[in-house]
């Protein structure tokens, strides 16, 4: 897998590339962020997936036949699955945080695990109806916030319902990639600069 993720599209910055193994899956970790230990990073992402065994073990057993592996990296959004090397994408400073519990994290999993599934589905780039399947991704999640206790899946819920109800140019917007990368960057600069 790692070879697979060097042609992936990243951020302009090379950086190192650690090999990991958390609950049997290879985790490539690219650490750009000295203030973050890839230790805590790998230890959340540790705590998501043995949440999904734990409450839904057919989806980890999906996980584990459609995905080859995860990347943490920096990156402009919380989750992305890349089908050409078939990892799913968690990005560091989103696994870093401690304000939230492990089940938004494991509730991205699942959503980039469902694009995962429509990919090993046969479904292809230049077929796809996006918000049809971003849906699917949020349904996905919304069924796995209602099977937590209520106080661990509410924020999992709410955030579903809420993209749930939003028009297909909302479920699936067009992202300019550069403004999203300018400000992650602005972000990374001024964590730098405590």
């Amino acid at each position: 897998m790692r070879a697979a993720i060097a042609g992936e599209e990243q951020a302009a910055e090379s950086v190192p590339q650690e090999s990991f193994d958390v609950r049997g899956f290879e985790v490539i970790v690219e650490n750009s962020r000295p203030d973050i230990a890839t230790s805590d990073v790998l230890a959340r992402l540790g705590e998501a997936l043995e949440l999904i065994e734990r409450v839904q073990p057919w989806r980890m057993a999906h996980l584990r036949r459609d995905l080859a592996g995860f990347l943490v990296t920096r990156y402009p959004c919380r989750g992305a699955y890349f089908p050409d090397s078939r990892a799913c994408m968690t990005e560091l400073t989103f696994l870093a945080r401690r304000d939230i519990t492990a089940a938004p994290v494991a509730s991205s999993i699942i959503h980039e695990g469902m694009h995962a599934r429509a990919h090993q589905f046969g479904v292809r780039p230049e077929s796809r109806d996006l918000a049809h399947e971003e849906r699917i991704c949020r349904r996905a999640e919304l069924d796995f916030g209602l099977s937590l206790p209520p106080e661990l899946g509410a924020p999992v819920v709410e955030r579903a319902r809420a993209s749930l109800e939003l028009e297909d140019a909302e479920v699936a917007p067009t992202i300019d990639w550069s403004v999203a990368l300018e400000r992650q960057d602005a972000i990374d600069r001024a964590a730098r600069n405590k």
